[in-house]
């Protein structure tokens, strides 16, 4: 009887999801992470009452709505934080989406700005590119020298730009570029992966 009547008051997981368009993998996914609780069981089955229902919708809009990552999402929706540590969360990526807002909105700038140039090759016909690359990117670090004095004196200047001199630097195979060896293991002869996979295959095709 009691099992009947807490039927009665709550709904399957299928229905449960279903309530906002999501897969019932997705609900049980979600439960696996942490973002929504454990609900209730009767005969092996989860059922939902009223607050599972509206905590799954919480989750649809932090996860969804908010795309926040699961383990923030969790914080909020799992009812087991304090007040103070949800609003952080919140806050946290509220901020997070201002930025991703402030990059979208100079990303449209420009773009509906090059919409509007004339020539064939914006890179090389177009009047106005150089300006838009010493507002726009790094090449405005070096203003009033030609483009190539810039990428000359960028090179100069910066380190990271320059493989190592040391003798001891070691060149990978595929790229040429240098490989950081490291304190521990075996001594890497290929500075990535790709490069290492891309090798492999040149082997097996020769």
């Amino acid at each position: 009887m009691a099992g009947f009547m807490a039927r009665r008051s709550a709904v399957l997981i299928g229905e449960a999801a279903a309530l906002y368009g999501l897969a019932p993998s997705t609900v049980r996914w979600w439960e696996r992470q942490g973002v929504l609780n454990p609900p209730a069981r009767a005969g092996g089955k989860r059922l939902y009452d009223d607050t599972d229902l509206r905590r799954i919708g919480l989750a649809y809009l932090c996860c969804v709505v908010g795309r926040m990552p699961l383990d923030q999402a969790a914080v909020v929706t799992s009812g087991k934080a304090t007040r103070d540590a949800w609003q952080e969360v919140i806050e946290a990526r509220l901020a997070q989406v201002e930025r991703q807002m402030a990059q979208l909105e100079a990303a449209r700038g420009y773009l509906r700005h090059a919409l509007g140039c004339t020539d064939d090759d914006i890179a090389g016909d177009c009047p106005h590119l150089d300006a838009e690359l010493s507002v726009h990117t790094p090449r405005g670090r070096f203003p009033g020298s030609d483009i190539v004095t810039a990428a000359r004196t960028t090179r100069d200047e910066n380190p990271a730009a320059r493989p190592p001199c040391d003798e001891r630097t070691v060149l990978c195979p595929g790229c040429r570029g240098p490989v950081v060896r490291s304190s521990r293991g075996r001594p890497r002869t290929y500075c990535s992966r790709a490069c290492r996979q891309r090798a492999y295959r040149a082997r097996h095709r020769e």
